[in-house]
């Protein structure tokens, strides 16, 4: 049996062998590999005995390579050792997301738009093997098992074994079964299993390629000069000192601003510095943050669109025993990815190839199509790993494509690489949108909730995009999604939203509106519990009322189990608080042990339990879960992008924008509970709840509710 050659990457690169999947072009390589057969898009098999798995959704860090690579060896019955991947490349026929209908990666979508697709796909390799073996062995092949890699037959007079990969040259003639039959959870080893990440080790030695990493004969290094406040114009530029500073090659406008291509990015930078211009600031947005927190805070009494209503919330507030009110104030946040906005384009006469984190291939495909007049197919990506995104790369306006396509146009044919600074990005917008809500809640006698009123100023993500024809009756669904669809007994409650204006662009950020509806939702409740003298877990669990009640129970029990809660009080000057929230299909619930150190919240652990159906791989799971409230929490405690009076941004670098740091991560404890459904997102429902539970804790400790966000002020 053919041995596994140590270096995969090698063999991937250079060895012919099965490719379960169709013939397609490879952007970068000279001319198509010649493949003996190609039932579907997503697997090849070398004679090395390689399985490589092409993944259409974006690694940004998450472990979707991982993930839908257990996938696909669950049902081949591949040995991990012999299993690699890389992303596939932009071809929305072969390539689209089954929820979105085009090539992207977003929503934590990837895990449940794949369990079925890949799943197939492994089956439909495993059964064009399994019939390769018995045609050659002269077998049934009911009788050929296949297990970790290995193809057998053992019979009375026979012991017949072959590798994948000394099967590949009988594949050529053998049809692939159109409805391949699939396993039953009872039949995995490998789904449910702590496999290892298959991108972890050139993550940790160093040899993993970034965009910035990417270099081409001949390559110019781009920085854009963009306007210094949001709205503001171009009117004229000076390049004289820009193209005199040295390794500064040529100066260009383009529709963002002033470009300046140079041999290198020290001598971009330095060049953008020396530009001369002259900005018309007379559209600009000149309010401050906290001017526009003060607007938004008065819109959100009185938000005209309804998106949700039940019962008669006016007549049920007025005839309450009592009437709480409370107002939640969110600010822009960055996403403050570690890497920033990069990206490479080769020009061609009539072609163009990317090397970029791209996130929707087929958006950043069309977009750059336009710019250059030519097919979508004369546009080939090569989506690159990804140092974080948390929704930065996901743009409806697809500004990062278009502007390294313009620096093409502008420029001419040959290599190009735009980079952005931390300076670009966190002064660029894009931000997670300025919020606040309002909340009413009125109590019977009894302490029972017998009206809510839930409304909500922002701005919305989907207007002015080509999302737009999503928005419904004036309700931009992001705006109040985790507002609306409680899982709570509420029978008298209303929702609604006002649409504020701003030149500064806005962004989903992980977990889109959750960050901020779970905040208001979660905290707002457990303060009428509080008053009504309900204990805050029971409370919860006596008020759940959803068609999926009984997971929302689960995950409650599950944590209140784990961390033995016992009340709010943990002793020793240690508070606890406690959140419940539902988003991308998962069900999530936190209780957060915080103290007070040195005037600043100390949050000591989180136990977090998590039902995300099956659990493809526990280890991904829990870090997804704690990245995903350590991210959460980050925002929470120190998090704030802040315009200052006439409109200029004030935190540019990671110096001014606080970032927790690791000596300020809690330790986390995370439950996953048991199930077979379909697995659903796990890479943003960690976030929403964490901020809630935290803000619950510094409430029962300090008897002061966080009405505005971060909790630390700076």
């Amino acid at each position: 049996m053919t041995d596994l050659t140590p270096n995969r990457r090698a063999v991937l690169a250079s060895a012919a062998g099965l490719i379960v999947a169709a013939a397609i072009p490879l952007p970068g390589r000279a001319k198509q590999e010649a493949w003996p057969f190609a039932p579907n898009a997503f697997i090849r098999i070398t004679p090395d005995n390689i399985v490589k798995v092409l993944v259409k959704h974006s690694e940004l860090g998450q472990g979707t390579w991982t993930g839908l690579t257990t996938m696909v060896a669950e049902e081949l019955d591949a040995d991990w050792a012999q299993m690699w991947a890389e992303n596939a490349p932009a071809n929305v026929q072969l390539y689209a997301s089954s929820i979105f209908g085009v090539q992207g990666t977003g929503g934590s979508t990837a895990t449940p738009a794949s369990w079925l697709p890949m799943r197939q796909a492994g089956a439909a390799a495993r059964a064009v093997l399994v019939e390769a073996a018995a045609r050659a062995w002269g077998v049934p092949g009911a009788e050929i098992t296949v297990s970790r890699g290995v193809v057998a037959h053992q019979g009375r007079s026979s012991d017949l074994r072959a590798s994948f990969g000394e099967l590949v040259p009988l594949t050529e003639n053998v049809v692939p079964p159109a409805d391949p039959i699939l396993k039953t959870p009872d039949q995995f080893t490998l789904i449910g299993r702590d496999v290892p990440r298959i991108d972890a080790p050139e993550k940790s030695n160093g040899t993993a390629i970034y965009s910035i990493d990417v270099v081409r004969d001949g390559m110019l290094t781009v920085a854009v000069a963009r306007p210094p406040k949001f709205g503001a114009r171009l009117v004229e530029f000076d390049s004289a000192t820009a193209l005199a500073t040295p390794g500064v090659r040529r100066v260009e406008q383009i529709p963002t601003g002033v470009a300046v291509y140079a041999d290198d990015t020290w001598s971009a930078f330095r060049g953008r510095d020396a530009l001369d211009i002259v900005w018309d600031e007379t559209g600009a947005e000149t309010r401050s943050s906290d001017e526009m927190m003060t607007v938004w805070a008065e819109a959100a009494r009185t938000a005209p669109a309804v998106a949700e209503d039940r019962g008669d919330v006016d007549a049920a507030m007025a005839s309450a025993d009592e009437v709480i009110e409370a107002e939640f104030r969110f600010p822009f946040l960055s996403h403050a990815a570690m890497e920033p906005l990069d990206g490479v384009v080769e020009l061609s006469l009539d072609r163009a190839e990317f090397w970029m984190g791209s996130q929707w291939q087929t958006s950043d495909q069309n977009e750059a199509a336009a710019r250059f007049g030519v097919p979508p197919e004369n546009i080939a990506i090569n989506t690159m790993l990804t140092g974080g995104s948390f929704g930065r790369r996901t743009t409806a306006d697809n500004h990062f494509t278009a502007e390294l396509s313009e620096i093409a146009k502008a420029a001419g044919p040959g290599a190009y690489k735009l980079i952005w600074s931390r300076e670009d990005d966190m002064r660029g917008g894009y931000y997670r949108p300025l919020t606040v809500h309002y909340m009413q809640g009125g109590l019977d006698a009894k302490g029972n909730i017998v009206a809510w009123r839930n409304n909500v100023a922002t701005q919305s993500l989907l207007a002015d995009s080509p999302f737009e024809q999503f928005i419904a009756d004036g309700i931009d669904g992001s705006s109040v999604e985790g507002s609306r669809g409680l899982p709570y007994r509420l029978p008298n409650a209303r929702v609604a939203l006002a649409t504020m204006e701003s030149s500064v662009p806005v962004l989903w950020w992980r977990a889109v509106g959750h960050t901020h509806t779970a905040y208001a939702t979660e905290v707002f409740l457990d303060e009428l519990l509080e008053r009504g003298g309900k204990d805050r877990v029971q409370g919860r669990l006596d008020l759940l009322d959803a068609e999926d009640a009984d997971r929302h129970r689960g995950v409650l029990e599950r944590v209140a189990e784990i961390a033995d809660w016992q009340g709010p009080d943990a002793g020793n000057g240690i508070a606890r608080g406690v959140a419940l929230h539902k988003s991308f299909g998962s069900f999530v619930a936190m209780i957060a042990d915080v103290s007070i150190e040195r005037d600043e919240p100390r949050i000591h652990k989180v136990w977090a339990a998590v039902d995300c159906g099956i659990a493809i791989n526990p280890s991904i799971i829990e870090a997804q879960v704690a990245g995903g409230l350590g991210f959460g929490l980050s925002a929470a405690m120190f998090e704030e992008i802040r315009l200052l009076e006439g409109g200029d941004v004030d935190r540019w670098n990671y110096d001014a924008y606080r970032i927790m740091r690791n000596a300020e991560m809690p330790e986390v404890e995370v439950a996953i509970i048991e199930s077979r459904l379909s697995p659903t997102g796990i890479g943003e429902p960690g976030t929403p709840p964490i901020a809630p539970a935290v803000g619950n804790a510094l409430r029962a400790l300090t008897g002061q509710t966080p009405r505005r966000l971060p909790f630390v002020a700076s």
